[in-house]
């Protein structure tokens, strides 16, 4: 398929801002929402690991990660919105065409993930002293798993599709046969995927030090789960580390011949130094992990770490629809809707920033209080500021949409 046929599938209206701007906010979204899926999941392998064993400190972090796999993956899936909605702005042409080649996979993908969080919330509410009490069906909690990770191949396949423009006329019809039945997965790249799915274990060994970090100014902690929680923070953040270059170089070596030297581009290179460094760092620092700054800090390095993959990933998608098939985002039709830029800006950063402020000072405050916790009348204003900030926004909304339809 020739550049020009995929200019012509563009929408007419053009967008409503400059490209670069979808361009920026789809790689930031999307390192938020992968970030979010690999604490989910390496959460809930700890989940399980923790369900089917017999030690203490396993079933008690068992315990401890539900909650935290149950989180996560609300946040993966609101945060999900986002990167779909700024790729299909500029992507359009791509983003549409994979979905419509396997469209019966991208309507069971909302089917699966939504078994796959029912049977979540069922192992979570079958199990509320997971710590102290036998396991009840630990089956939902590994299909569960199973399908996240079903879904997240559904999501893959359909971004490595529009990959591959010169391919889909031979997906719809093969050997001249039209098949509109969106019945296939056409193409995949399991180095790809496993890299995504491996770094899971690097990032919940930064969270588990964050997590040790965040209980350890409780008197009703065990000194000794404290000091098993760094060697298992430690063991993951090396392991997930060695994994994911693994599947990484596995990733560059199986690279189209167009894109082979991409392995060796400075955002890969840059991408690697940070996997390495978070893997090693634990090592490096030993006690001083006891420190708020590395206590925390390992998680951050881990999603600066992130952040700088999901850099990398844009720059090969770019490489490769620009560089092998001529198709350039950034020269797309501009129509300049200023309301909504600052409208969604306006959400994002007053409205979004003030709410998880409010969600943070109360999970933290919440965390270092023994028994029951009381917020302060300043926590309560700024829970009541968000409230009234959310409702004046939903008003507006409706009061908008009325407005522009009875004009």
């Amino acid at each position: 398929m020739n550049a020009e046929m995929l200019y012509a599938l563009r929408d007419v209206a053009g967008v409503p801002s400059h490209p670069v701007t979808f361009l920026i906010l789809g790689v930031l979204t999307f390192a938020l929402h992968i970030l979010a899926v690999q604490v989910m999941l390496g959460a809930s392998g700890l989940v399980i690991w923790g369900a089917l064993s017999k030690a203490a400190y396993q079933r008690q972090l068992a315990q401890a990660m539900l909650g935290v796999a149950k989180i996560a993956v609300s946040v993966a899936v609101v945060l999900g919105v986002a990167p779909l909605l700024f790729v299909q702005v500029i992507y359009d042409p791509f983003w549409y065409t994979s979905n419509v080649l396997s469209a019966w996979w991208v309507i069971g993908f909302i089917v699966i993930l939504t078994v796959a969080y029912l049977l979540m919330y069922f192992f979570y509410a079958k199990n509320h002293h997971l710590g102290t009490q036998k396991t009840i069906c630990p089956g939902s909690m590994i299909l569960s798993l199973a399908l996240m990770l079903v879904v997240g191949f559904i999501m893959h396949v359909l971004t490595y599709e529009m990959l591959s423009p010169d391919q889909w006329m031979q997906w719809y019809a093969p050997n001249g046969e039209i098949d509109a039945s969106g019945r296939k997965l056409h193409d995949y790249n399991g180095w790809r995927f496993g890299f995504f799915i491996s770094l899971s274990v690097l990032v919940i060994g930064g969270w588990l030090f964050a997590y040790r970090h965040y209980i350890s100014h409780r008197t009703d902690v065990d000194n000794g789960y404290l000091q098993w929680l760094k060697g298992l923070a430690t063991v993951l953040s090396l392991a997930g580390g060695i994994v994911a270059l693994a599947f990484g170089i596995g990733w560059m070596a199986t690279l189209p011949d167009s894109q082979a030297g991409f392995g060796f581009s400075p955002w890969v290179g840059l991408a690697a130094v940070l996997i390495s460094l978070t893997a090693v760092m634990p090592k490096l620092i030993g006690n001083r992990v006891n420190a708020p700054l590395f206590g925390y800090g390992l998680f951050g390095l881990a999603a600066i770490t992130v952040i700088v993959v999901a850099i990398a990933r844009e720059v090969l998608r770019w490489n490769i629809l620009f560089g092998d098939f001529g198709y350039n985002a950034l020269d797309y039709p501009v129509n300049m809707d200023w309301y909504s830029t600052l409208l969604f800006f306006g959400t994002f950063v007053i409205i979004g920033g003030l709410v998880l402020s409010y969600f943070l000072t109360v999970a933290w405050q919440a965390g270092q209080t023994e028994g029951m916790y009381t917020p302060s009348p300043a926590v309560t204003r700024l829970g009541n500021l968000s409230i009234l900030l959310i409702t004046l926004w939903i008003i507006h909304f409706f009061v908008l949409g009325l407005w522009v339809w009875l004009r």
